[in-house]
């Protein structure tokens, strides 16, 4: 059987793989690792969970361990993408561990918080940068960033670039990148727009696959329970109360059916946090903090989270709704059962999404065995859940508070502060003003704080772009706000780890 040390690896490497308990690598870093360190290119395809970031992180780390030139300015020499905030974290993470004894500086950037400090980690350059696409090209718009250094490219979950968006930033990045460079493109799936943009990344690529195209998890028993919409959160409640789901990972389709599950399971009495793309980098990353440590039984996630989350010892997965992609179907039940474990993923199916079960099993070439209703759970009717949700929409929402002697605007009124009483503007609220975008992040500004010197709030006109003019008293702004795919747009990197030591401007 091959171990790491039948690689010739450097020995800061073999070093670190020792202190972290690694001896055999898997399949995907058994036939990844020798040709990417010969300088091959590399066309991979893996399901999550296969090892497939030590598979290009030990082989870059060996190679930069033995050219070691200096990182250019506002530059880097190896350029790692990846779809998704909380991923580029864990692949960054996992250079720290297996770099830990190498002088390499590296840092990642990706959405969500200020830009400011990337700018500074990034001006004497760095040997490895971790990047979602947005974000790059944010930094390389603000002439923060050049790549004429790179030397060695990696692409990470090319598919799931796709399905974010990312193509045409994708395209944009490889025609600023050397000609002359490795390339290592690593993709759960191979659609035919995957292999075409694989042929404008790769020369002459070795090909490595080490399971079937779109096929799940071995070791992750499946089951579909076939249950009507009103009764999804019943069922979830109960099967949460049995203390065998140790650790679970709910998948809905949506971020506001995302933040509903949670507020559902906290009436239950089981606590439970969202991750998704509406939450802010901080609050991501806190709820994905808690649920690594167990402070937290249950994440909610949307699928922008499938492929990003990288937990040990998660028991259970949960299709509250089951995907309208069948390839997500694969990423999510592949959270469970990692590192040789077992694992069990739940689905919920209701009437109108029995074509996306069929699309599933298609597309996995096995049927998915059904459930039945565990034992205790009496499923209300289809009445009984409608009359539910009629009366949770009929529930007004809840008023946020505001300061002391603040007037709120009138009950059932458009956003808080865009109110008028009495006929008059309320100069202590906050008027709506148009959603400006800075970055990734959207800010509603507050209209009294660019008043001019000396003019009162109630005296400006009432008409900003956005708005329509109404002079009756319940009039509202009418403000929107565009959508932005996960992982792009504005964000502040960190150094992690032995990247503390990167220099700073």
């Amino acid at each position: 059987m091959t171990q790491f040390t039948d690689f010739g690896l450097a020995q800061p490497v073999l070093k670190a793989l020792e202190e972290a308990g690694y001896t055999t690598p898997t399949p995907i870093q058994a036939q990844a690792i020798a040709p990417a360190m010969e300088g091959r290119d590399i066309c991979g395809i893996a399901q999550t969970g296969t090892g497939k970031t030590a598979a290009f992180a030990l082989p870059i780390l060996h190679r930069l361990s033995l050219k070691r030139t200096r990182a250019p300015r506002r530059g880097c020499r190896v350029l790692v993408l990846s779809p998704t905030r909380e991923l580029a974290s864990q692949i960054a993470e996992s250079f720290s561990d297996y770099g830990k004894h190498l002088p390499l500086t590296s840092t990642v950037v990706f959405g969500g918080v200020t830009i400011s400090r990337q700018e500074r980690a990034l001006a004497n350059g760095v040997d490895i940068l971790v990047a979602t696409p947005g974000r790059l090209i944010d930094l390389i718009e603000r002439r923060s960033l050049t790549l004429e250094g790179v030397e060695i490219l990696v692409l990470d979950e090319a598919d799931q670039m796709l399905d974010l968006g990312f193509i045409h930033a994708l395209k944009r990045i490889v025609k600023m990148l050397p000609k002359e460079r490795q390339s290592l493109f690593f993709s759960a799936t191979m659609p035919k727009n995957i292999a075409g943009l694989a042929d404008q990344y790769l020369r002459d690529p070795i090909q490595v696959a080490v399971t079937p195209v779109a096929t799940t998890a071995e070791r992750v028993d499946q089951q579909v329970i076939f249950v009507h919409t009103g009764a999804k959160q019943a069922l979830l409640n109960h099967i949460l109360r049995d203390p065998d789901y140790e650790r679970v990972l709910v998948f809905t389709r949506t971020k506001h059916g995302a933040d509903r599950v949670v507020k559902g399971l906290e009436k239950a009495g089981v606590n439970a946090s969202a991750i998704h793309g509406n939450k802010s980098q901080p609050q991501r990353e806190r709820a994905l903090a808690a649920f690594k440590d167990g402070s937290c039984r249950v994440l909610v996630a949307t699928d922008i989270a499938a492929r990003g989350i990288d937990v040990e010892s998660v028991s259970h997965v949960v299709n509250y709704d089951l995907p309208n992609v069948p390839e997500s179907y694969v990423h999510r039940i592949g959270r469970t059962a990692r590192a040789g474990k077992t694992g069990l993923a739940v689905s919920f199916c209701n009437d109108e999404e029995r074509a996306y079960l069929r699309d599933i099993e298609r597309i996995t070439r096995q049927k998915v065995p059904v459930g039945a209703f565990p034992e205790g759970f009496s499923a209300p009717s289809r009445q009984e859940a409608a009359e539910t949700a009629a009366d949770e929409a009929r529930r007004p929402p809840r008023q946020p508070q505001g300061r002391p002697g603040q007037r709120q605007g009138r009950p059932g009124g458009g956003a808080p502060g865009a109110g008028r009483n009495n006929g008059r503007p309320n100069n202590r609220q906050e008027a709506g003003r148009p959603a400006r975008r800075d970055g990734a992040s959207v800010v509603n500004r507050v209209a009294h704080q660019d008043a001019r010197p000396g003019e009162r709030q109630d005296q400006r006109p009432a008409v900003r772009q956005g708005q329509r003019t109404d002079t009756r008293n319940d009039a509202r702004p009418q403000q929107g706000r565009a959508p932005r795919p996960a992982g792009g747009g504005g964000g502040e990197g960190r150094n992690i780890g032995w990247l503390d030591r990167a220099p700073r401007s």
